[in-house]
Parts: structure tokens; sequence; C-alpha cells
């Protein structure tokens, strides 16, 4: 789906139907340009948001292994404390 929004984006071969607005008039030539910056800030903003939530998830999990080790070693050990 990537693939197409892409190539939908950057192909400067646009249709007639997509340089018309609801009002009937021709989009200005600028708007294209701004449209595929919009469309790749998008891109960079989805990327950085999936890598930002892998890290997170990987954090997480290696956090709550340690934890329960860490809490297992204390239990296995408890009978060696002297107050």
């Amino acid at each position: 789906m990537i693939n197409i929004m892409k190539h939908m984006v950057l192909d400067e071969k646009m249709s007639e139907e997509n340089d018309i607005l609801m009002t009937g008039e021709k989009k200005p030539e600028g708007s294209k340009l701004m449209e595929q910056k919009v469309y790749r800030v998008m891109k960079g903003a989805g990327a950085a948001n999936i890598t930002v939530g892998v890290i997170t998830l990987v954090v997480g999990i290696v956090t709550g292994i340690l934890l329960i080790v860490t809490g297992g070693r204390l239990l296995s050990e408890k009978s060696k404390i002297l107050f």
C-alpha cells in the first residue's frame, strides 16, 4: 500500500481528475509540490513512531525480565540474610 501511495504522489503525470478541486477550479501548480512534501513528512513521522514503539517494547520486555530474575534471586537467598 505504501508503494501505491508513493507512486501516486511522486508520479508527475497526475491525471486531470486529481487536479480539479470540488469547486471545479484547477489546483494551483504549487499544491502538487506541497502535497508531496506533506506525504514525505508524514512518512518520516510514521517511520519514527514505529521505531520509537519498537524500542519502547524491547526496553519494556528486557526490564521486565530483569525484574523477575532479580526478584527470584532475592527470594532464593532470603534465608541467608541475618538481622
